[in-house]
């Protein structure tokens, strides 16, 4: 409950259960998502494990033992349209950059991302400046990044949910798993709407995943208040005209009318 001033000094008393219950809501949603991507995250991080106790660094086609996992990933969570694991720079003794990534086709199949990533001649050989691996790698935390359009995959506008990989205590990576925008729009925009007010989902940088509110577009900036902080506090807070609600663990931030 939270209470506002009223006319002449009076309180009205105003629910707030509705809101908690659709920041719970979207945790469930993605919680799916991010059950997966700590799949990846455990297995590779055996996998690495196994690699040292054998004496000698991880190579690309280590990484191949991941492919049954990320395969059954992908038929089984409905909201999953990519997964892998993207390597640290220098992790790998043969290539300089890797991403083991697989991601779902129209038809259903299953296919590998294959990428030139030589710095001569790719656009895309320094991902570390990307969000999906450097919240994680900054903040040890669990990310979403975007929405964006994902040029690097499948030219989508898409969200991806991203985790640190580490190897005695060092960062080795992220696990991730994408998301295209229109489903998850499609799991969450119903539930916004169900709210009295025109609210939205924001990340932690502040960028909008998902919106019931015509003057805040997914994709668009919401500056001002630190989402990183409310994310960090685990608490609603009021940032001016914003009620700010974390949606129960997972890194985004339900907005609605302060009122």
């Amino acid at each position: 409950m939270r209470r506002s001033p009223g006319p002449a000094g009076a309180t009205a008393t105003l629910d707030v259960s509705a809101e908690a219950a659709v920041a719970a809501q979207v945790r469930r949603t993605l919680e799916a998502v991010f059950e997966a991507v700590a799949e990846t995250r455990a297995e590779t991080a055996a996998l690495l494990t196994r690699v040292a106790a054998e004496g000698r660094r991880p190579a690309s086609v280590d990484l191949a033992a991941l492919r049954p996992g990320l395969h059954l990933r992908l038929t089984r969570q409905e909201l999953v349209s990519g997964a892998g694991f993207v390597a640290a720079p220098g992790l790998l003794g043969d290539v300089p950059a890797w991403l083991e990534w697989w991601q779902q086709g129209s038809d259903g199949g299953v296919r590998p991302l294959l990428l030139d990533l030589d710095p001569e001649h790719s656009a895309y050989s320094d991902y570390t400046h990307w969000d999906w691996f450097a919240l994680p790698r900054d903040t040890g935390q669990r990310a979403v990044a975007g929405p964006y359009v994902d040029y690097l995959c499948s030219d989508e506008y898409s969200l991806t949910l991203s985790a640190p990989v580490q190897m005695d205590g060092r960062f080795v990576g992220v696990a991730a798993a994408d998301v295209y925008l229109r489903h998850f729009e499609g799991a969450v925009v119903p539930l916004l709407q169900r709210l009295p007010g025109a609210s939205y989902l924001v990340n932690a940088r502040g960028r909008v995943a998902a919106s019931a509110d015509p003057t805040h577009l997914a994709g668009s900036l919401t500056r001002g208040p630190d989402f990183a902080g409310v994310l960090a506090a685990a608490r609603s807070t009021v940032h001016g005209a914003m009620r700010l609600v974390p949606c129960d663990g997972v890194p985004l931030v339900l907005v609605t009318p302060a009122g």
